[in-house]
């Protein structure tokens, strides 16, 4: 992928899309990994209703998950499906960041790059993106998390490999765009993603990077 392309992309995006507001949960690490962990195999109204209701018990900080009733816990998140794996796995987070890390992810986050993500991987619950999306949402480090939305329109763009695994699509976007718009380009794709560029039917013809795109052009001439 040439450069000029990837930063006429860029401006396309910022000219044509609406880049999706940060939540204010953002603010607090913790508690993204809650969700996090709430998150899997469920929806996210299901996700949002059984961290209400952790919310509700006092159920969001390191100590009160510790030392919470684990039926209680498990009662929380029963909504959200998994809960008791979800509840031992809290647990688990729980007593791992009390007993190495003082409680406080940001002992983490405080870290240079690279020592905080390698730490953040240990963490139960925490993979590349989540491990990606904490560093770069609220410790603000240069970084791009490639969810589901960045992994498949970086790739039809050509902005990477269609082969490419996680990490040779992070390296591939963060080689071609600067460290001041990593935060934009991820949330500019995921915009891209749930607007035009969908899984099952993308939306090729209303798409305003469809004379940027390789994969579009591809479709018109089939």
């Amino acid at each position: 992928m040439e450069a000029p392309r990837a930063l006429a992309i860029f401006e396309e995006l910022k000219r044509n899309l609406k880049r999706p507001e940060l939540p204010s949960i953002f603010k607090d690490p913790f508690q993204v990994l809650v969700i996090t962990i709430i998150s899997q195999n469920t929806n996210d109204r299901n996700t949002l209703r059984a961290y209400q209701r952790l919310e509700a018990r006092g159920l969001i900080t390191p100590k009160a998950i510790l030392e919470a009733d684990l039926k209680e816990l498990q009662e929380a998140l029963k909504i959200a499906g998994l809960y008791r794996n979800k509840a031992k796995k809290l647990k688990e987070l729980a007593t791992i960041l009390l007993e190495a890390h003082g409680g406080d992810l940001w002992n983490i986050l405080r870290l240079p790059l690279e020592d905080a993500r390698e730490q953040l991987l240990k963490l139960p619950g925490v993979g590349l993106k989540t491990a990606d999306v904490l560093l770069l949402f609220c410790a603000g480090k240069p970084v791009i998390p490639v969810d589901t939305h960045v992994n498949r329109t970086a790739k039809r763009l050509g902005l990477a490999d269609y082969k490419a695994d996680y990490e040779e699509v992070r390296r591939s976007l963060q080689n071609l765009y600067p460290p001041e718009h990593y935060l934009d380009v991820h949330l500019l794709l995921i915009s891209l993603g749930r607007t035009y560029c969908k899984a099952g039917r993308p939306l090729c013809d209303e798409c305003p990077l469809r004379n940027l795109c390789p994969t579009a052009n591809a479709m018109k001439k089939s």
